[in-house]
């Protein structure tokens, strides 16, 4: 059926849905065999401020990374990779204070070391698409440190599940 021309779109995405995409494709970008997360940080008049993924810091060999999630801490990522939402507000080229009531959309909810981050950057809002370690000291002190300090956090909310392609032609 062909769309009147006169008419906007019926089928376009949200402001949510798009900017979790961004996070979603800027995951893409992550070494990390296990886990590949990505945050997008946006200002109140829906501008993207900054995009960042979990990685290697700048300088350390990918080659060289340990990228295992078993073993003895220092052998495993744990000690060593950047969180997405790190690499996002450290990423942010302007003033500090654009990202003050700035919003951050994540794939996986923040862990605490990332809260502390989140707070201290002055981001006041929290959209996650999961939260599959929910239960996990980090995550509960992730949602006191927001809840104690007044950082809203929320699931995105969508109407069904929905895959966007992108084609690179």
């Amino acid at each position: 059926m062909e769309q009147d021309k006169n008419k906007k779109r019926k089928d376009y995405i949200s402001w949510d849905e798009y900017f979790m995409a961004v996070a979603k494709l800027s995951a893409m970008r992550s070494k990390d065999p296990s886990t590949q997360v990505g945050a997008c940080i946006v200002s109140n008049d829906n501008r993207i401020l900054s995009i960042g993924y979990n990685g290697a810091p700048n300088g350390f060999d990918d080659e060289k990374f340990p990228w295992g999630r078993e073993g003895e801490n220092l052998d495993t990522k744990y000690p060593y990779v950047c969180h997405a939402e790190l690499n996002a507000i450290l990423n942010y080229r302007g003033s500090k204070k654009d990202l003050e009531n700035s919003k951050i959309y994540v794939d996986l909810f923040p862990c605490n070391e990332c809260a502390k981050i989140i707070i201290q950057s002055g981001i006041k809002e929290v959209i996650y698409l999961s939260d599959k370690y929910a239960n996990s000291e980090n995550n509960i002190a992730s949602r006191k440190l927001f809840d104690e300090c007044k950082v809203s956090y929320k699931k995105i909310e969508l109407k069904e599940e929905k895959e966007i392609k992108i084609e690179l032609k």
